[in-house]
């Protein structure tokens, strides 16, 4: 079957869809692609909301007949291609195309890890002992131990870490259920599979094993496509990077602990050395403020001196456990991998310690409890190019945001892929005609301290007009919460009781399930919610952002990148910046917009997107709304949208 076979309205697809409308730009994206993986190319593709881009990459891929890996953004997503995208073309296509699922370890459940959280029972909560019985329970009837299946337990339930494994403690073959383990399961699934579904950490995870010599857990394939593409420069960087977290510092000394008790009792050296490295692990902690913040390792020792000395104690902690527990090696399989653990994070942080470092930025991230070390590459595209080089695979990258200005000059400069064919496929959808974006006037300097209250001041009267059914994205968490109470108080006086939804008052999952079931909803959130989220209808008529997004000029990777750009010659906020704030108001835009009978409004707080120069390249990155400064214009355009429907035309005057 050819592409155009294919895609016929009358053919396959517009027989299983009643209804199915081709757009020209699929079928042009779908030629785009499979050209790029019969000639094992390299392709950029920026494809606008609506083009139906899954389908435009899905269809090449199945009729290829090559080994093709699908990465997806996230775990979302993988599940919603494996379960129901491409089960969907391989039937309409009729081609005898295998596929596979793999996620990372975490995702399964561990059968030795269960046994032993049963045994110890360790548990302070009645809901995680609940929880520990329902992963039982499913554990004996599942076929893929993919803990997305087991129903009633939430993703982020506590009980996951105890009953699913990492690389760190997984026992390998040594493992008593080895036959039986679901993760050597799924890679023996893709390593026979036609196509396989993984997201873009696992892509990454398996890149940085293989070049550290540990193996290889996705199969050789003959192409990789990459959907939500843009997010691929991030998770580069996290991975091609290295980082030592205090939370996996604790978790040595608690397993080191747990492994003694069990296997050690009379040796008491042990569980003393643990106990004395989760002090250190504290005492590191406290040596900063108790807000989070981020700073370059050469700054710290300027503003927190006495962080030199505790980190020399953790340091010589390590040390302690590591020899305490070579010291009781040979009782246990399960001692040997944490003295391994504590080795490698005793060496891993000698080497964070080392301050000249040309290749990556050293800096440490607070958390709220902890900390984390990361080491940053500065180029991940001489990096990333050595995979593009590794054998003869086609390469395509695929999002709805990845031009800046028509240009993607910046994202080739991420990921060295100066080589790449580049194509766009505008949205089918009639912007001007959908959608107004409304810049208010007479805004205050997004620094000032009266920003948000004025922020919330300008979209209340576009609340009342959509009636709810609106996203408030913010830039910072502290502005987030601040407008939750404005909001909150305005309703209050209004009498209105509209559900307003809070990011962290559940999980994005559970919020998105609310907003989408309450009327008149309002969530205030921060940049989790900025991509990612798919609301269609009058359910979502309003989004309001604050701040144009740039990156925090104290982020250490930010300042160190544009240190190395300007010493290059070229001009850091221009390159650098500036795209990926365009790319991350793209993301956050696209929000609003879904489908070809959605009407909304974009509210863009910030008078910089028009008063500044640089604003043009960022409004231009926009879909081609119709665009207004007047409060009484939006008005006008959204109830004329309303009362007619979109399709009917209105001449909004300024």
């Amino acid at each position: 079957m050819t592409l155009d076979e294919a895609f016929a309205d009358t053919g396959p697809f517009g027989d299983a869809f009643p209804g199915y409308k081709l757009r020209a730009q699929q079928l042009e994206m779908a030629r785009a692609v499979l050209d790029t993986l019969e000639e094992r190319g390299q392709l950029i593709a920026e494809a606008g909301t609506g083009t139906g881009k899954t389908f435009a990459y899905l269809v090449p891929a199945l009729l290829y007949g090559g080994k093709v890996i699908v990465s997806t953004g996230t775990k979302t997503l993988q599940d919603q291609l494996f379960q129901r995208d491409i089960p969907t073309v391989r039937d309409v296509l009729k081609v005898p195309v295998t596929v596979a699922l793999l996620k990372g370890r975490a995702n399964y459940v561990c059968h030795y890890h269960l046994e032993r959280a049963r045994h110890e029972g360790r548990f302070m909560r009645r809901e995680d002992i609940a929880d520990l019985h329902k992963v039982e329970r499913y554990a004996k009837t599942t076929i893929s131990g993919d803990k997305a299946g087991c129903t009633g337990v939430p993703e982020d339930a506590p009980i996951w870490a105890h009953v699913t494994s990492t690389r760190d403690n997984c026992l390998g073959s040594d493992c008593p259920n080895h036959k039986d383990c679901f993760v050597l399961k799924a890679r023996k699934d893709a390593q026979e599979a036609d196509v396989v579904v993984v997201n873009h950490h696992l892509f990454f995870a398996d890149v940085w094993l293989k070049d550290e010599g540990a193996g290889e857990l996705l199969p050789a394939c003959n192409a990789v496509i990459f959907d939500e593409a843009h997010q691929l420069p991030e998770v580069a960087s996290l991975f091609f990077g290295e980082t030592i977290t205090s939370g996996q510092i604790v978790e040595l000394a608690r397993d080191a602990r747990a492994e003694a008790l069990v296997v050690a009792k009379d040796y008491v050296h042990l569980p003393q050395a643990a106990e004395a490295l989760e002090k250190a692990v504290r005492d590191v902690r406290l040596v900063f403020r108790p807000e989070p913040a981020r700073m370059p390792q050469h700054e710290i020792a300027e503003k927190f001196p006495a962080y030199v000395e505790a980190l020399a104690v953790l340091s010589e902690k390590l040390a302690a456990i590591e020899g305490q527990l070579a010291a009781q090696a040979e009782r246990a399989e399960e001692l040997e991998k944490c003295r391994e653990r504590a080795q490698a994070m005793r060496e891993g942080l000698a080497k964070w310690q080392i301050v000249e470092d040309e290749e990556a930025v050293h800096w440490i991230d607070l958390t709220s409890h902890g900390f984390m070390l990361h080491a940053t590459p500065l180029n991940i595209a001489k990096l990333f190019q050595k995979q593009l080089n590794a054998g003869q695979k086609a390469w395509v990258f695929a999002s709805a945001t990845l031009a800046v200005n028509n240009s993607f000059k910046h994202y080739q400069h991420e990921l060295g892929l100066w080589d790449a064919r580049t194509e766009t496929w505008e949205s089918p959808f009639d912007y001007k005609q959908q959608a107004a974006l409304y810049v208010p006037r007479d805004m205050p300097n997004p620094n000032a301290p009266d920003f948000t209250r004025k922020v919330v001041e300008r979209a209340w009267p576009l609340l009342q007009i959509t009636h709810g059914h609106a996203f408030l994205l913010f830039t910072s968490l502290r502005a987030m919460r601040e407008a939750h109470e404005l909001i909150t108080e305005r309703l209050k006086e209004a009498k209105l009781d509209w559900p307003v939804l809070l990011q962290g008052q559940g999980s994005r999952t559970e919020l998105l399930d609310k907003f989408r079931a309450s009327p008149n909803a309002i969530l205030v959130a921060s940049q989790t919610f900025w991509e990612g989220i798919d609301v269609k209808g009058e359910q979502l008529s309003l989004v309001v952002i604050d701040k144009l997004p740039f990156s925090p000029p104290d982020d250490p990777v930010l300042s160190a990148r544009m240190q190395l750009l300007e010493k290059s010659g070229r001009n850091a906020f221009i390159d650098y910046q500036l795209p990926h704030a365009a790319i991350t108001l793209k993301q956050g835009a696209g929000r609003l917009i879904r489908d070809e009978f959605d009407t909304g409004i974009l509210m863009i707080a910030d008078n910089r997107l028009v008063d500044k120069p640089y604003g043009k390249v960022l409004w231009k990155s926009l879909p081609p709304m119709f665009r207004t400064r007047e409060l009484d214009t939006v008005q006008r355009f959204f109830e004329a949208k309303r009362a007619n429907g979109t399709t009917q035309e209105t001449d909004p005057k300024e």
